[in-house]
């Protein structure tokens, strides 16, 4: 089984057409997409910071 080596210039060429065939979201949608990641990272954040003190605040109380 012989290995097919494709020069750069063949790659990007290749490349170039696949991204002519990608469906791209709207501005709208993007903005939409954008706000829920950004809501969903505070979330989290919010989520781990409030555990991170609980647990803290557990692990100081059973040390003392």
């Amino acid at each position: 089984m012989a290995e097919e080596s494709k020069s750069p210039i063949k790659f990007l060429r290749d490349v170039g057409r696949e991204m002519k065939r990608v469906t791209w979201p709207t501005r709208q949608e993007l903005v939409k997409y954008t706000g829920v990641v950004l809501a969903t990272v505070l979330f989290v954040t919010v989520f781990f910071a409030l555990v991170d003190q609980g647990l803290s605040y557990l692990v100081r109380t059973f040390l003392q």
